[in-house]
């Protein structure tokens, strides 16, 4: 049994390659049936991660449970617990769609392979086009496919790794519902993303890697508490009244836009510093068109913890 309902553990992982060490001690943990995140920059370490509990590559130092199976020592049961999808769509074009399912279905020497094959061509919405070749489908058709491959051995445990690279946004749209129907049925999803925005429509939990280290983690709104301050912005009337709102304010960060005839001011996020602020404004009878209070995103918590490392 597997205890706290964890799924995934990961433990001081090490791995270098020649004298460039990709990963430095990570630890992560991942329950059963939820979406998480491995949000990072072009090498960061994301798909070595991924390669390491997918029993692709072997770690230097430390330990990864799938299931409850040492990745290492019972790699074999671990692999029946998983199905891995990578950056770019594994189908032979050759081949058409349904034969496609069907090939990997009696690898996995799945009962009745072609009612399963129709299940999955059905569900990931291919069942049009299910006797074309695979070179025919477009890029979101493929990674759709790809992913209904990887489901046919029924994994506990599914890795995507950076699943939307180089789709269109219709289809980054439709994989993304296609990922939250996947948790939804019981099956833990990892995925590797650079896209902060898919991060934080996905991700019941985040884990940002940097330089091959965890440097956060949490839910999204977690994280974002890391950046307890946020922004409001002021729209004016005219130009002179902007450049006295940026004299009053002088002792606040403020950036101007002349164009749109707005400053943004950083805050704290109290209301005692907002008050202090227009209270500065109203005592030199300015008038302030339109204010608009703008919280932390995703995008600038990561980008503050990606500078600060």
């Amino acid at each position: 049994m597997i205890q706290n309902d964890t799924v995934i553990s990961v433990n001081g992982l090490e791995k270098s390659y020649k004298n460039l060490k990709v990963l430095k001690k990570v630890d992560f943990s991942v329950k059963r049936g939820s979406i998480f995140a491995l949000l990072g920059s072009n090498g960061a370490g994301k798909t070595t991660t991924i390669k390491i509990l997918s029993t692709l590559a072997k770690a230097d130092k430390g330990s990864v449970k799938i299931c409850g199976f040492d990745v290492l020592k019972q790699a074999d049961k671990v692999r029946r617990e998983i199905s891995l999808t990578g950056q770019y769509a594994a189908v032979d074009e050759v081949l058409t769609g349904r034969e496609n399912l069907q090939l990997i279905g009696k690898l996995h020497h799945i009962h009745n392979v072609d009612k399963k094959a129709n299940e999955l061509l059905e569900k990931f919405k291919l069942l049009d086009a299910a006797d074309r070749p695979a070179s025919t489908y477009s890029g979101g058709m493929r990674r759709r496919l790809d992913i209904a491959m990887g489901l046919i051995g029924n994994p506990s445990v599914i890795f995507l790794d950076e699943p939307t690279t180089g789709l269109d946004p219709q289809s980054r749209i439709a994989m993304w519902n296609i990922i939250k129907e996947l948790s939804a049925s019981g099956i833990t999803v990892l995925l590797t993303t650079q896209y902060l925005e898919e991060a934080e429509q996905l991700a019941d939990e985040i884990a940002i890697l940097n330089e091959g280290k965890i440097v956060a983690k949490g839910t999204v709104k977690e994280l974002k508490k890391l950046l307890p301050y946020g922004h409001i912005e002021l729209r004016f009337g005219d130009e002179n009244g902007i450049k006295l709102a940026c004299d009053l304010l002088s002792e606040y960060n403020v950036s101007l836009d002349e164009k749109n005839s707005t400053i943004s001011i950083v805050t704290d996020g109290s209301i005692k510093q907002m008050a202090d602020i227009l209270n500065k404004l109203e005592k030199s009878n300015l008038l302030v068109l339109e204010l608009s209070q703008i919280k932390p995103t995703l995008e600038d918590v990561f980008l503050n913890i990606i500078g600060e490392n």
